[in-house]
């Protein structure tokens, strides 16, 4: 629900720049439209299509979670780290 709230909020941006040039249901729409997305955002999971590598990994897992992941790598500039146990045997 938070994610709707915000959403709806980021719209609400958009319904007070619309509402300046009497564009009332225009402003109304994009209010509707963000929320939506954030609504579908916070609630549905990513679908497993063979297609795509990002949905091969990503499966199952809550859209919300998979953009923080994305965000997190995004910061770490790209690096993967791999641990290994070489001595083990």
């Amino acid at each position: 629900m938070i994610y709707t709230v915000v959403g709806g909020g980021f719209g609400l941006i958009f319904y007070y720049i619309f509402s300046l040039i009497n564009w009332t249901y225009v402003g109304i729409g994009a209010v509707l439209l963000f929320a939506a997305i954030g609504f579908a955002i916070g609630t549905f999971k990513v679908p497993d299509s063979p297609a795509f590598e990002i949905t091969r990994k990503a499966s199952g897992a809550n859209i919300d979670e998979a953009i923080l992941r994305l965000i997190k790598f995004k910061q770490k500039k790209n690096r993967i780290y791999l641990y290994t146990e070489e001595g083990k045997k």
